[in-house]
């Protein structure tokens, strides 16, 4: 009868035969009740095209570029209420009527500056990633025309004039971003 225990290594918890599952035990040195959880046996990619990528994938980018995007424009636009909500005091009002006042402008222009910059992120990702999937390569002409690309489409409806300067200042945020990220790479050791 053999023994399935001694193909184990007992430092990391892991489980080596390439027939049984992997199990992980998070808890192993602690005396407290607990399961192991199995780990995937499966390789993390298919192709060895795929694994050789580093590079998010478009899903992952799409919910970072979003995320990101709100989040920034909530904290700017709740300094920003803060700041409107000081100026609008009035010398009778109390110190719970001042703190509303605080607290209504900074949640509503934050609201109002995350969503705009939640959709700037979600309509840049798509952009970028569509047009690396259309030229099938990953290189700074991407982020340029996703940048390009999101200012008009996000002025669009203010006509042609405004999508075409929206159009024009995203490309060259972006292309400062992209210059930037790489001089910084190349000239700061991090």
């Amino acid at each position: 009868m053999a023994d399935h225990s001694s193909n184990r290594d007992t430092d990391s918890g892991f489980d080596h035969s390439s027939s049984q599952p992997r199990l992980y035990n998070p808890y192993k040195d602690l005396q407290v009740p607990y399961r192991n959880f199995q780990l995937p046996t499966s390789p993390e990619f298919l192709f060895d095209e795929e694994a050789r990528r580093q590079r998010r994938s478009w899903g992952e980018n799409l919910t970072f570029y979003t995320g990101c995007g709100y989040l920034a424009g909530a904290v700017g636009g709740a300094s920003t209420g803060f700041v409107s909500g000081v100026k609008s005091f009035e010398s009778g009002d109390t110190m719970k009527l001042r703190i509303n006042r605080i607290l209504n402008s900074s949640g509503h222009s934050g609201r109002l500056w995350g969503n705009r910059l939640g959709v700037i992120g979600l309509l840049y990702a798509g952009l970028e990633s569509g047009f690396e999937a259309v030229r099938d390569t990953d290189d700074v002409w991407n982020c340029v025309a996703a940048g390009l690309g999101t200012g008009a489409l996000y002025r669009a409806a203010r006509g042609v004039r405004s999508a075409a300067v929206a159009g024009a200042i995203g490309g060259v945020v972006v292309g400062m971003a992209v210059t930037g990220k790489q001089m910084l790479k190349r000239y700061v050791p991090i």
